[in-house]
């Protein structure tokens, strides 16, 4: 029945950037789901023509009018734009509309639990010069959420990346990782490939914080202090976890093997190895949530905004993977 098909929201993102297009051209492709964007009809509608989409557009009031989606045809939940958009083009003005998305995203989410949000690029940078204070989409929704140990995952194909730590400078890094956030992470990581993923017992790479792993306290000693204690404590309570390993061999195609996930303790410890293997087939997922989260793995790039060069691979992906996650889940 057609009742029975799982809602996918799409947050639109930075309106002067690709978010827009991907989401129209995204439209035009078969999706067994029924599918709704947040955004402002008017910009959808000049980008889909911009783009010589051929898209029909209707503007939809509330979660149950979402019809199952079919090619060539958009569902769309308003939100107003603040101020007229130019491709390629940033304004502050907008970040508050950007804002809203995300906020009117995740509470349908919650009131409706047989959905998903899946979000769109936006532009850091320009929602902070409005004076907002935002560090990225998995902050911002664990905050608007109540979540207190958000977990970002980077999923492709046959490899998983989860973090530690998220959107810190280096210098804070450190001091971030301590005994209790990090068993809490752990346990966040372990829960949701479980209960969303499906996955039994699954085994969890954790990577040392130093170079090789610290070296038996050579090059420093969080691993002894922190990593090494706490990974034999969980190992007793039934978790499938193995570490410290240093991060410099931990890609390697015969190790990954070994894993379902690896946990890297900073940004770009864990990132660098997985896009540079699956860049633009990687999906961007928020663990710990109430709601189910996915994203792109790439920015607003402006210079392609209008177009048509966007790819729309990773959006795809995103909601692909919401979908099977929502199908999957235990606790939806």
């Amino acid at each position: 029945m057609a009742s029975s098909l799982p809602i996918i929201l799409l947050s639109s993102g930075e309106p002067s950037g690709i978010g827009p297009d991907i989401c129209v051209m995204l439209a035009m492709k078969k999706i067994p789901a029924r599918l709704a964007v947040l955004g402002d009809p008017g910009l959808l509608a000049e980008r889909a023509s911009t783009l010589k989409l051929g898209l029909s557009i209707q503007e939809q009031k509330k979660l149950s009018d979402i019809t199952p989606h079919r090619a060539g045809h958009l569902d769309v939940l308003g939100v107003s734009l603040k101020t007229p958009v130019r491709a390629g083009q940033l304004n502050s003005a907008n970040a508050e509309y950007v804002i809203e998305l995300l906020k009117r995203g995740a509470e349908l989410c919650k009131t409706y639990k047989k959905s998903a949000l899946v979000t769109a690029p936006v532009q850091k940078s320009v929602i902070n010069q409005a004076g907002i204070k935002f560090t990225g989409h998995t902050e911002f929704l664990a905050d608007l959420t109540g979540t207190r140990t958000p977990v970002m995952l980077m999923v492709a194909k046959n490899m998983r990346v989860a973090l530690a730590t998220t959107h810190l400078p280096l210098d804070e890094v450190a001091s971030a990782i301590n005994r209790q956030s990090l068993k809490k992470t752990i346990n966040v990581l372990n829960n949701d490939l479980e209960q969303r993923f499906g996955l039994n017992k699954p085994c969890i790479a954790i990577l040392g914080l130093n170079p090789h792993a610290g070296e038996a306290g050579v090059i420093g000693n969080e691993e002894q202090k922190i990593i090494e204690p706490l990974i034999e404590e969980l190992s007793g309570t039934g978790l499938n976890i193995q570490g410290p390993l240093p991060a410099d061999t931990a890609f390697t195609p015969a190790r990954l093997a070994e894993f379902d996930v690896i946990l890297a303790m900073y940004h770009d410890q864990g990132l660098p190895a997985i896009k540079a293997l699956s860049f633009g087939n990687l999906v961007n997922v928020t663990l710990g949530l109430p709601i189910i989260r996915t994203s792109v793995d790439h920015g607003t790039a402006l210079t392609l905004a209008g177009t048509g060069k966007a790819k729309t691979e990773s959006l795809k992906q995103a909601v692909q993977l919401a979908i099977k996650l929502l199908l999957n889940s235990k606790s939806v």
